[in-house]
């Protein structure tokens, strides 16, 4: 498999059934229609602040944001970083090279059908295979239908913090 965290210019396949690729500046229109629908809104706020903020990070070394296919279809994003290149206090105790994901599924009718739990696991597998010692999420703690998928991913909860003026449950895939 290959380390997303260092090759930035490779994509890498996890099976015949999800796709991960890297963001291109061609994505830019889909991901804002994505963060316009009801449920992305709803979690990730603003459609063109959080769409002007993925735009920022293109050059980022520290953060890989990544297109997930559903048998060729793009259907959701996710970005991965290391938490202490951007320090928040939810991960300041976890060690160097964790790091945090955030996603969304940007197709509504394949939200609740267990992608998310899939690919979620994909990723953090793939990434503890590539030395990532702890991979971190931190869904808002109402939103109960992520903290599921989470879960049956295979985060744990680790346990409840103030985020951003957002009450948020710390979860963490060791395995």
């Amino acid at each position: 498999m290959l380390d997303t965290t260092t090759d930035p210019e490779r994509d890498f396949q996890t099976g015949p059934r999800y796709d991960f690729r890297r963001v291109r500046h061609d994505d830019l229109p889909m991901l804002r229609r994505w963060l316009a629908t009801p449920a992305a809104r709803q979690w990730w706020g603003d459609p063109r602040r959080e769409a002007d903020l993925i735009r920022a990070d293109f050059d980022e070394p520290a953060m890989t944001m990544l297109i997930v296919a559903l048998d060729g279809r793009p259907f959701a994003f996710a970005q991965h970083y290391a938490v202490h290149a951007w320090p928040q206090p939810q991960f300041a105790h976890l060690p160097r090279g964790t790091r945090a994901i955030d996603t969304f599924i940007g197709n509504p009718a394949l939200i609740g059908r267990g992608h998310g739990t899939a690919y979620l696991r994909l990723l953090a597998e793939h990434l503890r295979r590539g030395g990532v010692p702890i991979v971190a999420i931190d869904p808002d703690v109402r939103n109960t239908r992520a903290r599921r998928a989470y879960a049956r991913a295979g985060f744990r909860r680790e346990r409840l913090v103030g985020v951003a003026k957002r009450p948020a449950v710390v979860m963490l895939f060791d395995d």
